[in-house]
């Protein structure tokens, strides 16, 4: 069939472009039984690839792909810098690629694939066990080179840039009890992240040691809806401190509780586990554990490079920077 283009390979075979062209070009990075069902179906279409073409289809790119799922939240404005910083040290350009929790993984993988980028960056922490994978075994099965930053996946293989928010949540529970703070809330998100999952695990482990129970106060990232939120939380519980999973949901609280006549720190002291841009801009200043978001996107970046040129790295898995904590106003520790 001399009309049969990689177009029809790819959807006879049920893969996306980009496995096609790494069969015929790099067919040793391909697991064997895609790349046999590929080559099956070559055969049988009777796919003749010219030459000017197998030679575009093997060019470098020197594309990064940047997967993400909110673009909005201003940690991950700071994460997209530390990573286009060290990006154009080496003259890579960047596609992002937004997926949401709500859209077929599988179709939205395959088009990430089939652009055929060098690399991928996954920031998406939106996504559930099954989500991820499916995108990891995309990935995985397309031979491309990951790294995810700020996000954590069960398969601790895979490489990971963040830090170790258990133990951050943990410690900064721990200061609170050593303060007398006992009714100490934590407050996450309904939307399940895999990094806010690390930080309630150390709440959780704090409080029981403590020999209190943990109580976890589940509301929106948007401002609009955790306000309501907290209005009517304060009719029906007893607090004294907050650590707030998001800077924004912290500000939002401090808001609510001194429009409520309680004071911040001497009633509730606050906590946020980010250190965003906000911290300083609410009153009074919120203390915080400061995630180094730059930071995480720059080494995520260098890190992905190393794999990219098949260079040997001191280290395989997570990689964990850092943290610090920055006592401000909101806090009496």
């Amino acid at each position: 069939m001399a009309s049969t283009t990689i177009y029809d390979v790819a959807g006879a075979a049920k893969v996306s472009l980009a496995t096609v062209s790494r069969v015929m070009n790099n067919p040793e990075k391909v697991n064997p039984e895609t790349r046999e069902k590929v080559l099956r179906v070559i055969k049988e279409l009777g796919y003749r690839p010219n030459a000017i073409a197998r030679g575009l289809a093997s060019r470098k790119t020197t594309t990064i792909g940047i997967i993400m799922a909110d673009v909005s939240r201003s940690a991950t404005a700071q994460l997209l810098g530390g990573i286009q910083d060290i990006a154009k040290k080496y003259e890579y350009s960047i596609k992002i690629f937004s997926i949401s929790h709500d859209e077929d993984i599988t179709e939205a993988m395959r088009t990430v694939i089939a652009e055929q980028v060098d690399g991928i960056l996954f920031l998406n922490d939106e996504l559930d066990k099954n989500q991820m994978k499916i995108a990891m075994d995309s990935i995985k099965d397309a031979m491309i080179p990951v790294v995810l930053s700020n996000v954590f996946y069960e398969d601790e293989e895979v490489p990971c840039v963040a830090i170790n928010y258990e133990s951050a949540t943990y410690e900064i529970t721990k200061k609170m009890l050593e303060f007398g703070r006992k009714d100490i809330y934590l407050f996450s998100t309904v939307r399940r992240y895999s990094i806010n999952s690390q930080k309630e695990a150390g709440y959780i482990d704090a409080m029981k040691e403590a020999g209190l129970e943990p109580k976890i106060f589940r509301t929106s990232g948007d401002v609009a809806i955790n306000s309501l939120h907290f209005k009517e939380f304060f009719g029906n519980n007893k607090i004294d401190g907050v650590i707030a999973v998001r800077d924004s949901i912290a500000i939002s609280f401090m808001n609510v509780a001194q429009d409520h006549n309680v004071k911040i720190p001497e009633d509730i002291s606050v906590v946020g586990l980010q250190n965003t841009k906000y911290a300083i801009l609410a009153r009074p200043n919120l203390t915080c554990v400061d995630t180094p978001v730059y930071d995480i996107g720059a080494v995520s970046m260098r890190l992905l490079t190393k794999y990219m040129k098949q260079e040997e790295t001191e280290k395989q898995g997570r990689v964990l920077l850092p943290y610090r904590f920055i006592r401000r106003n909101s806090t009496t520790i």
